[in-house]
């Protein structure tokens, strides 16, 4: 005949004091109620068993204190120990143990390292296309282009009509022979947003280098128009001295190495004698 002795739960709030659970006070109470707040006696006093088994899994992690039990649900609750690994401040060893109904020993769920509150944790995972930033893209490495990249458009479509891959793959031909294959082209807001980028940066007009130069790109002759619509607002810098130098710089910048910048490349003024050898003060012949 099996038996219907209720064993004695404990109080959650107490174990997590530091208190034995023989010195707890025992609920015999059966409401569900009381049950629903209660950790079960047994799983409560499975500290060396909880310990047991996280000391195999942080081998050279090592186990701390014993933080307290909490219940997880009926006839389950969790063990937290201290973890003493300088590299995980604040981190604690989860051990969840269950009891099976009517059974007089609790056995071991799984054996987890969990953050606390103040646990020092990695900084938040931010998706690969938010963490790209300009420049990143260094020799050997490939940057796919996103099928919704709004920078770019098909720089040619197929006629609706055209059905048969055979006579678009001959189209395709065509048109790469007259050097329109590229099958992306900039966009409206791809040159809109190129155009902003290039004007708020150093190739712009708010900087010092154009508050200082003695004329903008506009009238220097090393400047190389940009063919297209960027072309009436920017361009090429082509002398070799300026920091701008193969860079795109809008016709409002400007640098010391403007080409309307002569060197005064007069005579030698030479200092008067300070013996004059040359004069005569009087005349030899009468």
């Amino acid at each position: 005949m099996e038996s219907t002795e209720e064993l004695p739960l404990v109080d959650a709030t107490t174990e997590a004091e530091g208190l034995s659970p023989d010195a707890a006070p025992a609920i015999t109470t059966k409401t569900a109620t009381a049950k629903s707040s209660k950790v079960d006696a047994t799983i409560a006093a499975a500290v060396d068993e909880a310990r047991m088994a996280a000391q195999e899994a942080a081998a050279d992690f090592g186990v701390g204190d014993h933080l307290g039990c909490v219940r997880e649900g009926d006839n389950l609750a969790t063990h937290y120990f201290a973890c003493t690994h300088p590299a995980y401040p604040g981190w604690r060893w989860a051990v969840s143990m269950a009891r099976v109904p009517r059974a007089r020993a609790a056995t071991v769920d799984e054996v987890v390292l969990l953050p606390a509150e103040e646990a020092l944790l990695a900084p938040a995972w931010v998706p690969w296309s938010e963490r790209l930033r300009a420049g990143d893209v260094h020799p050997g490495m490939l940057l796919p282009t996103p099928d919704n990249d709004l920078r770019l458009e098909p720089g040619y479509v197929p006629p609706e009509t055209t059905e048969d891959p055979l006579e678009w793959a001959e189209t395709r031909a065509v048109v790469a022979e007259l050097g329109l294959g590229r099958e992306r082209v900039l966009s409206a807001f791809g040159r809109d947003e190129a155009a902003r980028r290039w004007l708020s940066g150093d190739s712009g007009p708010d900087n010092a280098m154009t508050r200082l130069a003695p004329a903008t790109c506009w009238t220097c002759g090393y400047f190389v128009r940009l063919a297209g619509g960027l072309g009436r607002t920017f361009g090429a810098c082509a002398n070799e001295y300026s920091p701008s130098d193969g860079r795109i710089v809008a016709v409002s910048h400007g640098c010391g190495g403007h080409s309307d910048v002569v060197a005064d490349e007069g005579g030698i003024d030479l200092a008067e004698p300070v013996f004059d050898t040359i004069t005569v003060d009087h005349p030899i012949f009468d």
